[in-house]
């Protein structure tokens, strides 16, 4: 994969998750999304740290009690590990595509 925007599918089943690189202490991931949300009462509760940037596209994200946030191009955030979070929305009118880097203390 040489850019991370190009050839995006525009419908897919579950979110595409592609591992671009890692080793024991890290890990960076390209997400596309097409409209999908967590599972209804599903909450990520992560070993790692993760920071995440929305390249393409829109999302919302919802932390266990407070308000979502919503993502845009150039938006990001570092989810500490342990945070309990969910998707709880992404765009069905494009591809959103996210780069996450997965890292452990």
């Amino acid at each position: 994969m040489d850019n991370l925007l190009e050839n995006l599918p525009t419908l897919l089943p579950e979110e595409l998750t592609t591992v671009l690189a890692e080793n024991s202490h890290v890990r960076i991931e390209r997400i596309v999304s097409t409209g999908h949300v967590s599972p209804e009462g599903f909450w990520y509760d992560q070993d790692e740290h993760e920071w995440v940037i929305v390249l393409k596209g829109e999302a919302r994200l919802q932390f266990e009690d407070s308000e979502p946030l919503h993502l845009t191009p150039g938006a990001h955030v570092l989810i500490p590990a342990h945070q309990k979070h969910r998707v709880a929305w992404t765009s069905q009118k494009e591809p959103t595509v996210w780069l996450a880097v997965f890292y452990r203390e």
